[in-house]
């Protein structure tokens, strides 16, 4: 009789035992945005195929073989619904109709389905934060104080002192009424006033207005800067620059997120990536949850100023200390210079490691159009050359200041952010093959021999190394769901162990010395050599034992 107590306790623990096997099993939250290595589109600059000088949806759509054979699985498009582009879409003046410069929703459609054909998936930026003052809303809202559409923006009286993200005092007197509206970036983009329910109800139609349409997810434009609470006190200064601590993070952000994650959930299986306006962990970590936001843009690893291996490090560390779900994974984008000269001096080598480090690491990668070429940033020489409302601005408030137009074009330039705007390099033809015309922005000249045919060619080209890495990622359940075993760094040189499923992959990246490692027996080299030279790398797995 013992005995068989004894042989039917061990069979019950063996039950229980097996069955929290598989629920640790099921417990891994697997979800295609955490395969997918996405890749940001600037939609003026990508493919023009009617000879504007903007890209668009054809042009797009004639691109989705070579992101397929680059391996991208998820695109990110900036604005393109119907925009003055004051700031290049992201002064929405009307949220349900494409902007004819990048086609017809047609085009969009049909772009959406090749995307969706090839195993891409697209997610589309939303900008929730303000309109156009093209917008009907705002013409509308400005007409009188009982206008139906006057509280769906801030008006005051007399404006407090907060200030434009862009330059300048926040708050533009308005002739109609003699009242000021806020708007936290340029004049021309005024700020939604979120403690209205119709704002909010208008939102969440433009929202599953996409969703019907097949879009699988959102990047939200600046979500944290939501004007939920109205225009409270005024932002105390330090050191003579205003603590932006009234404007930005209102405690009825949240409540306005999970709004919107509720809309988006209502479809199956989309995605949710928030820009938010901060560097630092602490902020950034409060708006990922599962009622808030899947993942937000980790600019605390992305948008370090200068290389700094061992910054870099604590960057990695940090957001797996802090993050709940996965980190996010770049190292540029539209609003910062180019990652080759930011972070690399230029230096292919470097810029590759880098990408090395993005590709294998914890998180979602996400590739800046034109990274996997190197390309470069171009410089203003002139007013004229710039673009940008933000280097534009700056360049003015310089010269209202008082400084020489040698001064004001560099200060215009510290803030310009066309650096890492100009049309993508596909061949050493007339506009870089870009275009057959003209191109709304400057090309860098050295597209003649850094551009996507010849790269192609070139065994060992940063192109190819890219590909490699992610048809790799791709490859290996490991690089996208496996936990860190370790994450070292030591001598410049950062290292980690990713495990999942019995797999284990390490990465060694070595921005220091050269140096030789030695690989534990019974190991396969997957990429690179354990000779490491300065700026190098290797991914190697452990065999099963």
């Amino acid at each position: 009789m013992k005995s068989t107590l004894l042989n039917l306790t061990l069979f019950f623990l063996l039950i229980m035992n097996v069955n929290t096997g598989v629920a640790k099993e099921k417990s891994i939250d697997k979800k295609w945005w955490k395969e997918s290595v996405f890749y940001q589109i600037y939609m003026p600059s990508y493919a023009d195929s009617n000879g504007d000088g903007y890209g668009d949806f054809k042009g797009m759509t004639d691109k989705l073989d070579y992101l397929q054979s680059l391996g991208i699985k998820g695109i990110w498009l900036t604005p393109f619904l119907t925009s003055p582009k004051v700031d290049n879409g992201y002064d929405i003046a009307d949220y349900y109709e494409v902007d004819p410069t990048y086609g017809t929703k047609a085009d969009f459609d049909i772009f959406l389905k090749e995307a969706h054909q090839r195993g891409i998936k697209v997610i589309i930026d939303m900008v929730l934060n303000h309109t156009s003052t093209d917008c009907k809303w705002f013409q509308e809202s400005r007409k009188s104080k009982d206008n139906p559409y006057r509280d769906y923006y801030i008006w005051k009286d007399e404006p407090n002192n907060w200030e434009s993200l862009f330059g300048g005092t926040a708050w533009q007197k308005d002739s109609l009424t003699n009242q000021y509206y806020y708007h936290k970036f340029d004049v021309r983009m005024a700020d939604l006033n979120w403690a209205n329910p119709e704002v909010v109800s208008e939102v969440q139609n433009i929202l599953r207005f996409w969703l019907d349409a097949g879009v699988d997810g959102f990047r939200l434009d600046v979500i944290n800067f939501l004007n939920t609470d109205g225009i409270t006190t005024d932002n105390p200064t330090k050191d003579g620059q205003q603590d932006h601590v009234n404007d930005i993070n209102q405690s009825g952000v949240k409540d306005a997120m999970r709004i919107i994650k509720a809309t988006v959930n209502e479809y199956d299986d989309r995605f949710i990536v928030g820009e938010i306006g901060s560097d630092k962990i602490e902020v950034l970590r409060q708006y990922q949850a599962q009622d808030l936001l899947d993942v937000v843009f980790n600019f605390n690893f992305g948008s370090i100023a200068s290389f700094s291996a061992q910054r870099i490090f604590d960057e990695l560390q940090s957001m797996e200390e802090n993050m709940s779900n996965y980190p996010t994974l770049f190292f540029g984008s539209h609003d910062m210079p180019r990652m080759i000269d930011r972070l690399a001096d230029g230096d292919q080598d470097r810029a590759t490691a880098l990408a090395a480090l993005m590709l294998t690491a914890k998180g979602v990668p996400f590739i800046y159009y034109g990274e996997e070429i190197g390309m470069h940033n171009i410089i203003a020489q002139n007013f004229d050359e710039m673009v940008d409302i933000q280097g534009r601005t700056q360049y003015r408030l310089a010269l209202e200041e008082g400084k020489s137009l040698d001064e004001a074009l560099r200060f215009g330039n510290e803030h310009n952010r066309d650096k890492s705007r100009s049309p993508m390099h596909w061949n050493g033809d007339a506009f870089a093959g870009f275009s057959n015309e003209k191109t709304w922005i400057k090309i860098n000249p050295d597209y003649k021999s850094l551009n996507v045919e010849a790269l192609t060619s070139q065994k060992g080209s940063i192109l190819n190394i890219y590909k490699a890495l992610i048809a790799l990622r791709n490859s290996k359940k490991v690089l996208q769901y496996g936990e860190y075993e370790n994450l070292e760094y030591e001598d410049n040189q950062i290292s980690f162990t990713r495990s999942f499923e019995g797999d284990k992959i390490t990465v060694v990246i070595n921005f220091g010395i050269e140096k030789e490692i030695t690989l534990p027996k019974g190991t396969s080299v997957l990429m690179g050599s354990k000779h490491l030279k300065p700026n190098s790398f290797i991914v190697y797995r452990k065999l099963k034992d």
